[in-house]
């Protein structure tokens, strides 16, 4: 064996222990950092666990919740007078309970229901609620109404009905100022342009 040979194994070897001495120092600086830390670091870790562990549940809670909500929808669909399915739905999706009741009003123009419907938590069943309630009753104040709140579904829909109930009671003017506020790039604006011209035969 020669001297440089020796020499190299030598550094080797140094070389390995001066890593291995870094290794064991790192490890001894780990192991004071987690003694020093160690319950703000079990806690975190707890807060985490729990975090996912209390995400999880939500999920499958909200997921079990829409599940059974559903099935009651079904029943309900499929037997309207079923009690305890419209209890369960209420309950449980109350938004969902009242677009039922929606659907079941307007086939049967229950205007109390309707009435009840336009404080609905469910927006866009509040805002059917009014519009059908003002149809029904041929109300044109109403239906005005309906039209001049902010974000109206039907606004312009509203404003022919209301219009045809003024020419019908012969209020011509009336009549063609409302269908004049209907937007020309309403999808209604052709039909209102044509009420306003021929009138109601």
């Amino acid at each position: 064996m020669t001297v440089v040979s020796l020499k190299e194994n030598i550094e080797m070897v140094k070389n390995e222990l001066n890593s291995e001495e870094q290794f064991f120092e790192k490890a001894v600086q780990t192991e004071r950092f987690v003694k020093k830390y160690k319950k703000p670091l079990i806690g975190l870790v707890a807060a985490a666990v729990l975090a996912i562990g209390t995400g999880t549940a939500y999920d499958i809670y909200t997921q079990n919740k829409i599940d059974q909500s559903n099935a009651a929808f079904n029943v309900l669909m499929a037997d309207p007078d079923d009690q305890t399915a419209q209890e369960q739905l209420k309950t449980l999706n109350p938004k969902l309970y009242d677009l039922w009741t929606l659907s079941k009003a307007l086939k049967s123009k229950d205007q109390e229901v309707l009435r009840t419907l336009q404080n609905s938590k469910a927006l866009a069943v509040a805002d059917l609620a009014a519009y059908e309630l003002s149809a029904i009753e041929e109300d044109a104040e109403g239906l005005e109404n309906y039209a001049q709140k902010s974000g109206a579904l039907l606004k312009d829909l509203a404003l022919i009905e209301a219009a045809v109930l003024l020419m019908e009671k012969g209020d011509v003017k009336s009549a063609k100022e409302k269908l004049s506020m209907i937007d020309i790039n309403s999808p209604l604006y052709e039909s209102a342009q044509s009420l306003a011209h021929y009138g109601v035969k």
